[in-house]
């Protein structure tokens, strides 16, 4: 395993001070997680500081820690990288990992499919050269400097997804990654809480466009309503390559999809040259996903036709559209596992999922939506076309703002209401040949459901 970071060079990034000389293979911020040879970096949460920790980070074999102070029982002969603030610090790594990398780079955002797109182009880039990209959804003000400062030098390829949910913050991450292609997934009503319109929202995206690299590209989608606004804020922040793409994109333009129970056929039309290729994972917006993260291996002179053949193993994602089996005393169920996060796009999207499924029964486990903001109840109850569409035949709902879905929903259709998940997961009942979607925001809790529906199968 190749150095990442010797001390010397973290030193210059940080205008810090090494105890000791040090060579680090990665970087941490879990002592859970850490690997023997990893930079701990102390950082201070709001609930927990990371230098109660740096002792149990140092008994794991870290290479050295990132600390802003001297920590309890860590004496001053040990391994210690003195900066005068952890979280400038680690920034600072970032910036100086940026710097020396001869990568090309994207950056991925978007209200929904932000992690699928980003684990897509993993693989893609992954089939022209090492790849680097953000672990799990690395996205906010400490997991985008993470996974940039984790970049290695000898990379060809990096790729970073940048989340938010207050303005200024994508500016203030996508100055540490300085794309070379900037990649907007869909606008939907997200974090309506915090930004009031979907208008807002898509200028809060387009931040990541500011701190394009020279002649670099914004990647757009044409199928959005706000498909001109994005473009209008990329021209003003001087991207010259605005390339859109979608159903009527006309970069890169999906031509047809055949869709089977798990997985997808897909025929496009990228740059003016005709691709064909499958994905692991059914559904139009999973379509439009890949031919985003194909448009950007364009953009940066890629080989688009050995990207796309890499797409054939990709799968959906845990919490993002998985599916599994549990076996039943009678048969089997299918599960789809969309428990990570939830908006009225995904959720309308996640539907059409469900409806196209076979089975002997659709059933719907929802949970709240969050960050819905005033019209929260609304929105939601806005949800009972769509189960309706999919020819849903139960739904279980929890969540406060779920009451609304439920009032709205017809009798033959309600399965049964709670407060939360743990009070909904007892009184769900399946059988075998039902198809069931799980579905909801991260904080709705609904992977709980998800366990509780693996327990109910046979050993």
């Amino acid at each position: 395993m190749s150095t990442l970071w010797t001390s010397a060079d973290a030193e210059a990034a940080t205008l810090g001070r090494a105890t000791q000389e040090f060579s680090a293979n990665g970087l941490s911020i879990d002592t859970r997680t850490i690997a023997p040879g990893d930079l701990f970096v102390a950082l201070k949460g709001d609930n927990r500081d990371g230098h109660e920790f740096v002792r149990a980070a140092l008994d794991r074999k870290a290479a050295a820690a990132l600390v802003a102070r001297q920590p309890q029982n860590v004496s001053d002969d040990e391994s210690l990288l003195f900066v005068a603030n952890a979280q400038r610090g680690l920034e600072d790594m970032a910036r100086a990992a940026r710097m020396r990398s001869h990568a090309k780079i994207v950056a991925v955002t978007g209200s929904a499919g932000k992690t699928t797109t980003k684990e897509m182009l993993r693989l893609a880039f992954g089939a022209l050269g090492e790849t680097h990209a953000s672990a799990a959804s690395y996205n906010n003000h400490w997991g985008v400097p993470l996974s940039l400062a984790s970049l290695p030098s000898e990379a060809k390829f990096g790729v970073f997804e940048i989340g938010m949910n207050h303005f200024g913050e994508i500016r203030t991450l996508s100055s540490f990654v300085r794309p070379h292609v900037a990649l907007i997934t869909t606008i939907a009503p997200a974090h309506l809480e915090f930004f009031g319109s979907c208008e807002a929202i898509a200028d809060a995206k387009s931040e990541i466009f500011e701190h394009l690299m020279p002649s670099g590209a914004a990647l757009i989608p044409a199928d959005s309503e706000h498909a001109n606004r994005l473009a209008a804020r990329a021209k003003q922040c001087g991207a010259t390559r605005i390339l859109r793409f979608g159903e009527t994109g006309s970069d890169a333009k999906l031509i047809s999809l055949e869709e089977n129970g798990s997985g997808s056929q897909i025929r496009a039309e990228i740059l003016g040259r005709n691709y064909s290729f499958a994905i692991g994972a059914p559904g139009k917006h999973m379509a439009i996903n890949a031919l985003g993260a194909l448009l950007a291996i364009a953009a940066v002179d890629g080989d688009v036709a050995k990207a796309a053949a890499a797409l054939g193993n990709f799968s959906a994602l845990k919490g993002r559209g998985a599916r599994f089996m549990i076996a039943l005393e009678s048969g089997s169920a299918e599960i789809i596992d969309e428990s990570y996060n939830a908006n009225p796009s995904s959720m309308a999207a996640s539907f059409k999922l469900l409806g196209a499924a076979e089975g002997a029964r659709r059933i719907a486990i929802l949970g709240d939506m969050l960050e819905m903001g005033e019209n929260a109840p609304a929105h939601h109850a806005d949800l009972a076309q769509g189960l309706a569409d999919a020819h849903a035949d139960l739904v279980y709902l929890c969540g406060p703002n779920m009451h609304a879905l439920w009032k709205a929903l017809p009798q033959s259709r309600r399965g049964a209401y709670a407060a939360t998940s743990a009070d909904l997961a007892p009184q769900i009942e399946i059988r075998a040949g039902d198809v069931v979607l799980v579905k909801g925001s991260f904080g709705s809790r609904m992977a709980l459901i998800v366990d509780a529906l693996k327990a109910q199968g046979t050993k």
